[in-house]
């Protein structure tokens, strides 16, 4: 359950993050001996590093992963 309470660009920042989080585990589980690189989409981390900006948190990861822990605390 969230405990933080963050603006829109701040929650979307988040999502994105979290977006890619997700993405970048399901390229590594794929399938063993695929024989094909581990490609994450330029699409996904584009959004990702655009949100960052737009909350103002691009080159502030300490800022951003307290953010991250406080919304979404590890299970």
């Amino acid at each position: 359950m969230p405990t933080a309470v963050l603006t829109d660009r701040e929650r979307t920042a988040v999502q994105a993050y979290l977006r890619l989080l997700h993405t970048v585990r399901a390229v590594l589980d794929g399938p063993p001996g695929a024989g094909r690189p581990a490609v994450v989409p330029p699409a996904v981390l584009a959004e990702a590093e655009q949100a960052l900006a737009h909350a103002g948190l691009a080159g502030n990861e300490a800022d951003f992963f307290r953010l991250l822990r406080d919304w979404y605390p590890p299970a």
